[in-house]
């Protein structure tokens, strides 16, 4: 049987993306994603709950992060779950579990944040769904 891995994600960027270029001049774009969820405990109390996401954007998608993308804009992201398993300087297996997106959606800055708006004169696609082409060679 085949599975399904598939991720949806609304949330506020926590930092600026940081983009880096491979050798072979491929973009890719790391940032976190904050998505709080909130409900009245039994006390009657209302409660945020905040969970942070790892995104990586590759090639157009990176890019466009690069230009556009600011410390407290919300996105809308689709794509899937990758976990990564590397082992650090003493030996120790460690963990990283990421979101891979493949479509994103600009829907502008967090209230009160002016400063990451872009200059309305400029040539934003905002608003507009973005997606990565359906290459595959991928180098991971």
């Amino acid at each position: 049987m085949a599975g399904v891995n598939k991720v949806i994600l609304l949330g506020n960027l926590g930092k600026d993306p940081e983009v880096r270029h491979l050798d072979n001049g491929v973009a890719v774009a790391n940032f976190s994603l904050a998505t709080t969820e909130s409900y009245t405990n039994k006390q009657g109390d209302r409660v945020n709950q905040t969970e942070w996401h790892n995104i990586v954007l590759w090639r157009g998608l990176a890019d466009i992060a690069e230009k556009y993308l600011k410390k407290g804009n919300s996105v809308y992201i689709e794509g899937k779950i990758s976990t990564r398993k590397w082992e650090d300087k003493e030996g120790n297996s460690k963990y990283s579990t990421d979101i891979i997106a493949d479509k994103m959606t600009m829907l502008g800055s967090k209230q009160g944040n002016t400063s990451s708006t872009p200059n309305q004169d400029s040539e934003t696609p905002s608003l507009e769904t973005l997606e990565e082409s359906g290459n595959d060679d991928l180098p991971f």
